[in-house]
């Protein structure tokens, strides 16, 4: 979700997110930023909604995915 986050904030919800993006995100106790298959995490999340719970619905919702 921190990576979502990221991704809205600088490119906005409007903006869909292609297959092949990457963000890098801050990880406590790792000392540089990890990257983040976005692209790959939203497409196998989309793919899995059915079995998402009310909780991680709304918070997809809430950054602006419209198939949530």
């Amino acid at each position: 979700m921190a990576a979502l986050t990221q991704w809205v904030e600088r490119e906005g919800a409007h903006r869909p997110i292609p297959r092949g993006a990457v963000v890098e995100i801050a990880v406590d106790g790792e000392a540089k930023p990890v990257p983040v298959k976005l692209g790959v995490w939203i497409s196998n999340t989309k793919a899995r909604r059915g079995r998402l719970n009310a909780e991680q619905i709304a918070a997809l919702r809430e950054l602006g995915v419209e198939w949530a």
